[in-house]
C-alpha cells in the first residue's frame, strides 16, 4: 500500500510538471500569434485548450484517489494542497492564453498601433514569467520566487501605461475604437496571467517551505530567502522547462 501511494504521488508530480510545460506552451505561442497577428497560429492555440481541460481533470481525479485511499500527511498533503491550486491557476492561464488567441483576427490591419504602444515588449515579459515560474516549479529553488513577483508588477504597471495609451488614442481617432477595445480586453488576460503565475509561486513556496504567503504583501518587501538557499545564484539554477517547450523568444 505504501509502495503505490508513493507510486501516486510521483506521477502526481509529473503531471502538475507536464501541466505547466503544456500550458508555458501554449502562453508562448499565444504570445507569438499576438505580436505577429498570426492567426492561423492562434487557430492552432484554440485547438490545443481541449489538452488542457482534460489533464486538469486527471489531475483532479488523481488527487480525489489519493485523498481517499490514504491519510496523507505532512510534506505529502502539502504536495497534493499545491498541486490542486496550481493545476487551477494553470488551467485559467491556458484559458486566458486561449481568450487572447480568440482576439487576434482582426489585428492584421493595425500592426502600427501594436508597435507604438510596444505589444512585444509586453508579450516578452509575459512569456518569460509563466516560463520562469515553471522553471522554478521544477527545481524548486525558492530563491527566485520573489523575481516572479517583481516582474509579475512590472507586468500589471505595463499593462497600466498602455491602457492609458489606448484610452488616449480612442478619445482622438474613432476609427481604432473596435481594436482598442479588444486590445483592452487582451491586457487584462495578460495581466491575469502574470497574476496565476505569482499564485503558483506562491504555491511552490507553500510546497517547499510549509508557509502560506498568499494575500501577505509584506512577505515580498523582506528579505525571506534562508541562508541555506543563497548559493543558488544564476539563471540555471531556476531550473528548465521541459525540452519539448518551444524556445522563449516572442
Amino acid at each position: 500500500m505504501e509502495r503505490h501511494f508513493e507510486l501516486e504521488l510521483e506521477k502526481l508530480k509529473k503531471r502538475i510538471l507536464k501541466m505547466g510545460n503544456l500550458v508555458a506552451s501554449q502562453v508562448h505561442q499565444t504570445m507569438v500569434a499576438l505580436v505577429n497577428c498570426d492567426v492561423e497560429l492562434a487557430r492552432e492555440i484554440i485547438e490545443t485548450d481541449n489538452a488542457v481541460d482534460e489533464l486538469d481533470v486527471k489531475i483532479d481525479k488523481l488527487c480525489q484517489r489519493i485523498f481517499a485511499l490514504t491519510q496523507p500527511v505532512a510534506t505529502d498533503l502539502r504536495l497534493i494542497m499545491a498541486s490542486l491550486r496550481m493545476n487551477n491557476d494553470l488551467e485559467r492561464m491556458g484559458d486566458h492564453a486561449v481568450n487572447i488567441a480568440r482576439r487576434i483576427d482582426g489585428l492584421s490591419d493595425y500592426k502600427d498601433i501594436l508597435q507604438e504602444l510596444k505589444i512585444n515588449e509586453l508579450a516578452e515579459a509575459t512569456d518569460a514569467i509563466v516560463r520562469d515560474v515553471i522553471a522554478i516549479l521544477n527545481s524548486r529553488n525558492v530563491v527566485f520566487i520573489k523575481d516572479i513577483y517583481n516582474d509579475s508588477e512590472i507586468i500589471r504597471e505595463r499593462v497600466q501605461v498602455i491602457s492609458e495609451n489606448i484610452i488616449e488614442q480612442m478619445t482622438k481617432k474613432s476609427d481604432v475604437v473596435v481594436v482598442a477595445t479588444n486590445l483592452m480586453i487582451i491586457l487584462s488576460q495578460i495581466e491575469r496571467i502574470a497574476g496565476y503565475s505569482l499564485n503558483i509561486a506562491e504555491s511552490i513556496y507553500f510546497l517547499v517551505e510549509g508557509k502560506l504567503v498568499k494575500h501577505k504583501k509584506r512577505f515580498w518587501d523582506q528579505e525571506f530567502v534562508n541562508e541555506k538557499h543563497r548559493d543558488f545564484g544564476s539563471d540555471e539554477d531556476k531550473g528548465s522547462v521541459n525540452e519539448q517547450n518551444p524556445p522563449s523568444e516572442v
